[in-house]
C-alpha cells in the first residue's frame, strides 16, 4: 500500500518544494502560466548589483529547464570578446556613413559604463550571471532577443535627421549627471508602476523610437520565451520590457519574429528627395545663367555656396578640429550637397582621421573616455567622429538655407 502511495507523495513533495521556492522569489519576478508550463520573468536593471543576485537566486530556486537572456548572438559574441574595440576601423566607419549612428551607440555604452563603475557592476552583468547560472543548473541557454543590428537599423530608419540629432543629444549625458542616480533610485526604477510611467514619458519624447526599440522587442522576447523548451522557463530581461511582455503573453496571439527582424527599405520618395533637391538647384542655376544677367547668376552661386561653406565650417568648429578640416568643410559642403552619394561629413572625417591618426590604444579607452565631455574631446577616435558628425549637420543646415535663398532669388 505504501508503495502505491509513493508516486503521489513524490508529486506532492515536488509541488510543495516549488511552492516554497516561489514564495522565496523577489518581487521583481513575474510568474506566468500556460498549458501546464510556468514562466518566471525577472525584471532587472542592467547595472544593478541586486539584479545580479536576484538572477542567481531565482535560477537556483526554480531549477528551470531553459534560461532566456536578453541577448542576441551578436551581443553574446561581443560580450565574450573583450578586444572588440581594438578591431574598429575609423576610416571604414566614416566611409560607410555610420558616424552619427556609431556616436549615438558610443554615448549609450559610455553612460552605462559610467553607471556601472559607480555601482561596481559591469553593464549587462545580470545577463552574464544568467548565462553562468544556466550552465550550473544544466538548463538550456536561449538567446531570446532580436539581433541588435536589426533593432538599431529599424530604429534608425524610423526617425528623421533632426530626430537623430535630438536622440544623440539626449544620450550625451555627462558623467556628473550619472552621479545623481543612487542605488535606491535604481531599484525604484524597477518597480512596475515607475517603469510604466517612464515608458509613457519616453513615448511622448521619442514616439518614433519607442516602437522599434521597446514595443517590437517586447513581442520578440516573449515569443522566444514561449518557444523555449521545458515546463519551467526563467527569462532575464530589463524591467522596462516586463509589462509589454505580459500584455502580449495574455493576448495569446502568435508573433512572427521573422517579420520583426526585416530591415525596412528606404521609401522611394526619400531616396528621390536626395536627388530632387540637387537637381532643382542645378536647373535653377542653368535658368539663371540663361535668362538672367550674369550678376544674378553670381548671386545665386553666392546664395548656395556661402551658407553651405559657413555652416559646415562653423559647426565643425564645435568639435575643435584641425584647421585643415575646417577649410575642407567649407570647400566640400557646397559641392557634396549637390552629390547625394557623397557627404561633407565623410570628406571632413577622413581628413581629420588622416591628420589625427587614432591608434589601437585610443580605441581601447574609447568607451571610458566617452563617459565625459572632456574625454570625448581628448580621445582622437571620438574627436574624429565628432568632427564628422558636426560637419554633416552643418552641411545639411547650410543646404536647407542655401536652397531657400536660391529659390527666393529666382522668384524675385
Amino acid at each position: 500500500m505504501s508503495d502505491m502511495m509513493t508516486p503521489d507523495l513524490d508529486q506532492e513533495q515536488t509541488e510543495d518544494r516549488l511552492d516554497k521556492s516561489e514564495t522565496m522569489l523577489s518581487d521583481n519576478v513575474t510568474i506566468l502560466n500556460r498549458d501546464g508550463r510556468t514562466f518566471y520573468i525577472i525584471g532587472t536593471a542592467h547595472i544593478s548589483a541586486k539584479s545580479v543576485i536576484e538572477v542567481r537566486e531565482t535560477i537556483e530556486a526554480v531549477q528551470p529547464d531553459s534560461v532566456c537572456v536578453e541577448l542576441c548572438d551578436t551581443r553574446f559574441q561581443s560580450m565574450n570578446d573583450p578586444d572588440r574595440w581594438k578591431k574598429l576601423d575609423i576610416f571604414q566607419v566614416i566611409r560607410q556613413g555610420k558616424t552619427l549612428y556609431f556616436l549615438a551607440n558610443l554615448a549609450l555604452s559610455a553612460y552605462q559604463l559610467a553607471l556601472g563603475e559607480k555601482f561596481g557592476v559591469k553593464p549587462g552583468e545580470e545577463q552574464r550571471e544568467g548565462i553562468r547560472a544556466a550552465k550550473d543548473v544544466n538548463a538550456t541557454l536561449v538567446l531570446a532577443d532580436r539581433d541588435i543590428q536589426a533593432t538599431l537599423k529599424r530604429t534608425w530608419a524610423n526617425i528623421g535627421f533632426f530626430g537623430k540629432i535630438k536622440l544623440l543629444g539626449s544620450l550625451m549625458v555627462p558623467a556628473e549627471e550619472a552621479e545623481e542616480l543612487t542605488e535606491a533610485k535604481l531599484e525604484e526604477m524597477k518597480d512596475r508602476d515607475t517603469i510604466t510611467e517612464m515608458m509613457r514619458e519616453f513615448a511622448e519624447v521619442f514616439p518614433e523610437v519607442k516602437t522599434p526599440l521597446i514595443d517590437e522587442r517586447d513581442q520578440y522576447l516573449i515569443e522566444s520565451v514561449i518557444r523555449s523548451s521545458g515546463d519551467k522557463v526563467v527569462a532575464v530581461v530589463g524591467a522596462g520590457h516586463v509589462q509589454g511582455m505580459i500584455t502580449h503573453f495574455e493576448a495569446e496571439t502568435h508573433i512572427d519574429r521573422e517579420a520583426l527582424s526585416i530591415i525596412p527599405a528606404t521609401a522611394l520618395w526619400v531616396k528621390s528627395l536626395k536627388w530632387i533637391i540637387p537637381s532643382i538647384i542645378l536647373v535653377l542655376f542653368y535658368l539663371g545663367y540663361q535668362n538672367k544677367s550674369g550678376q544674378s547668376f553670381e548671386m545665386m552661386l553666392t546664395a548656395w555656396i556661402l551658407p553651405n561653406a559657413v555652416m559646415a565650417a562653423l559647426l565643425s568648429l564645435i568639435a575643435l578640429p584641425k584647421p585643415l578640416s575646417v577649410i575642407t568643410a567649407a570647400i566640400a559642403s557646397p559641392i557634396t550637397s549637390l552629390n547625394p552619394a557623397l557627404g561633407a561629413g565623410m570628406v571632413v572625417g577622413l581628413v581629420e582621421a588622416w591628420l589625427r591618426k587614432p591608434t589601437v590604444a585610443d580605441s581601447e579607452t574609447l568607451v571610458a573616455d566617452a563617459a565625459t565631455l572632456k574625454g570625448l574631446y581628448r580621445n582622437p577616435f571620438s574627436r574624429v567622429l565628432m568632427v564628422a558628425v558636426c560637419a554633416t549637420i552643418g552641411s545639411a543646415l547650410g543646404a536647407y538655407i542655401g536652397f531657400a535663398w536660391v529659390l527666393t532669388l529666382f522668384n524675385g
